[in-house]
């Protein structure tokens, strides 16, 4: 097991809260965020063009037609950017306030004819954690906000420009679909890798539990309550899409939200298993310990229980009384007394030991 996993630490995060009073849709940026990396693909069932987006109006403008537009912004450390990018492209304030604030439930809320999805991705790694993905559905063009670059969102770039699937002609709906799908999918893995920690634990508490055994399972217990967290309310959001799926990602789409959403169940239930499981590692863990301890104490018991007979035995010898009286120790006057003495200790110890064997409360099998 790796140090990682011996000395879990927790991730900290600067958390920023605009002050109290402060006017709806006011946008405060952490600065230590990443700054952002903006990248668009606009595609149709013909054609595929990516690039680096500077005039953002004139991106805007070139949605439509049947072409799709995908804006991802990856990183959320400068406001301008941030407010460039809703001037362009029409988003509420209050939602962009939601897209600087990572620490959104997954939810779906409708911003006229916009519709703003807040999801959370799988962030590999010990301890796990989570990133926020803010995305905005319009008719011509979906728009990601991301916490910090990196491959989360790769699988759906590589689907477009290979033309595979049904992304090429389903539209902004079936975009925002698989952009969901791959964020659900990204979490199972790390329930595997999660569940790989979990039966490790196991065996190691049931054979030999360590001093750091308990400390691991609680970094595990914690693990799996912030995947938990991030998992459920997803579920809902998902339920909701698929009770307004036609409204909001087409007639289409509505099948594939209902795979989605039944990945997303097969997930928590998963995480439920896992925490019971981790729940129940605790009273394995003292029901170990407490059994090594009822282990040691019968050993030392029965080395106690040996050693009674003999020091009577040797607290008799051992008293010195004079041989004048035919009633004092006759046996000090005896040449082969001392051996004799010996060895009548060495066969009440051997009877003794004997018999404990033969009752199975040392050598034999668990009481």
């Amino acid at each position: 097991m790796d140090e990682a996993r011996e000395q879990p630490s927790r991730r900290r995060r600067t958390r920023r809260r605009a002050p109290p009073g402060s006017s709806p849709g006011t946008i405060l940026v952490d600065p230590s965020a990443p700054k952002p990396v903006l990248s668009a693909i606009l595609y149709s069932k013909d054609a595929v063009r990516e690039e680096t987006p500077g005039d953002l109006a004139a991106l805007r403008k070139s949605a439509g037609a049947g072409t799709v537009l995908w804006l991802d912004v990856a990183g959320l450390g400068d406001e301008a950017t941030i407010r460039a990018v809703g001037a362009a492209f029409g988003l509420h304030s209050l939602a962009l306030e939601n897209v600087v604030d990572s620490r959104q439930r997954p939810r779906v809320e409708p911003y006229g004819d916009l519709q703003f999805l807040v999801a959370r991705a799988a962030v590999p790694g010990t301890p796990f954690d989570t990133e926020q993905v803010s995305i905005f559905l319009a008719a011509d063009f979906v728009v990601t906000f991301r916490e910090k670059p990196g491959p989360a969102l790769d699988p759906v770039r590589e689907r477009i420009r290979a033309g595979r699937g049904n992304l090429p002609t389903g539209g902004t709906g079936y975009l925002a679909y698989a952009i969901l799908d791959t964020i659900v999918d990204g979490y199972f893995p790390a329930l595997e890798e999660l569940g790989e920690r979990l039966e490790d634990l196991e065996d190691e508490i049931v054979r030999a539990p360590k001093q750091g055994s308990l400390r691991r399972v609680h970094a595990l217990k914690r693990d799996l309550l912030t995947l938990r967290r991030a998992v459920w309310p997803q579920r809902e959001a998902l339920a909701f899409l698929l009770r307004e799926g036609d409204a909001v990602a087409g007639a289409g789409t509505r099948i594939y939200l209902n795979d989605c959403y039944d990945h997303t169940v097969q997930l928590l239930d998963l995480v439920e298993t896992y925490r019971d499981i981790a729940s129940g590692l605790t009273d394995i863990y003292l029901s170990s310990l407490s059994h090594r301890l009822n282990e040691v104490m019968r050993v030392l018991t029965v080395i106690a229980t040996i050693f009674i007979p003999l020091t009577f035995i040797a607290g008799i010898y051992g008293m010195n009384f004079d041989r004048s009286s035919p009633w004092n120790l006759p046996e000090l006057g005896w040449r082969y007394g001392y051996p004799a003495c010996l060895a009548a200790m060495a066969a009440v110890g051997a009877i003794l030991y004997l018999w404990f064997r033969r009752r199975g409360w040392i050598g034999g099998q668990d009481l």
